[in-house]
């Protein structure tokens, strides 16, 4: 039945990651429960959920990726209602670290390796996912109109990037100067860099540029988004650029901008 599942997956366009995620929990599950899919009840669905919590300590995110796999499998494959009265556990509401200009560029400057320089500045510049940066092949820029296409996002959606002045300079001067011939920008031995790789490289450009917050890739991502949005861009043209489906995912950005937050005076200096 698994295969099943991963077969359905495949065929609605879902990722190779997500199709790996939502074999794997639903594996667990079953060995958990020690029945068959059909046998499956709302007690057993309950019971796995707790134990997630409680024993395994998944954060709310975690529970939530798990469910939604076994609501997929048992509603969709299975066509039985076990997950259907199960309650999705409340996100946390974090806000996105976001970095600031001079921390960006503390982190170029601690980059010595061209290549990982180009890959913090695509990030960023662009404001690209990890996964969707590796994957980036030349042939999907255009350097005359400065936009390029993501070609399978997440959702398997395309959209529309920009692209820096000085990101093509520095592009260009990789791309005349490397060894590695490949389709793709990134690659090592004719292979695209693996998101570990990646995310490897900027922690590292991090902590030598002495940066104290939490730095992963994403943080690049944020950071663009709530740079644009303190230099005036229209928040739709933003929620385009990063691909959000939903236009309050990108509001979050709203909440993080210390440049709005200052222009605000407190009651207290009016008295």
């Amino acid at each position: 039945m698994l295969d099943k599942l991963a077969t359905e997956l495949k065929i609605r366009g879902f990722s190779s990651r997500t199709v790996d995620s939502y074999v794997y929990h639903n594996k667990r599950f079953l060995e958990f429960v020690k029945k068959e899919p059909c046998n499956v009840d709302e007690s057993d669905a309950k019971k796995y959920i707790a134990y997630l919590m409680s024993e395994r300590k998944f954060k709310p995110r975690s529970v939530n990726l798990a469910l939604s796999s076994f609501k997929f499998f048992y509603s969709e494959i299975i066509k039985n209602s076990a997950f259907n009265a199960v309650k999705a556990p409340k996100s946390e509401k974090k806000l996105p670290t976001v970095l600031t200009k001079g921390e960006i560029k503390k982190m170029l400057e601690s980059v010595n390796n061209p290549k990982h320089k180009l890959l913090i500045e695509f990030m960023y510049s662009s404001g690209l996912r990890v996964s969707e940066c590796v994957s980036l092949k030349l042939d999907d820029l255009d350097f005359n109109e400065k936009i390029g296409k993501i070609k399978h996002g997440k959702g398997n959606k395309e959209r529309y990037i920009i692209l820096s002045d000085n990101l093509i300079l520095h592009l260009n001067e990789f791309v005349a100067k490397r060894k590695d011939i490949s389709s793709y920008i990134f690659s090592v031995k004719g292979r695209p860099i693996t998101i570990r790789q990646a995310q490897k490289i900027v922690k590292e450009a991090a902590l030598r540029a002495g940066i104290k917050k939490r730095v992963f890739c994403h943080a690049l991502r944020s950071s663009f988004a709530t740079h644009l949005l303190e230099s005036g861009t229209d928040i739709r043209v933003i929620q385009e650029l990063l691909g959000h489906s939903d236009l309050s995912t990108t509001q979050i950005y709203t909440k993080v901008s210390t440049q709005q937050l200052k222009k605000v005076k407190s009651p207290l200096d009016t008295l």
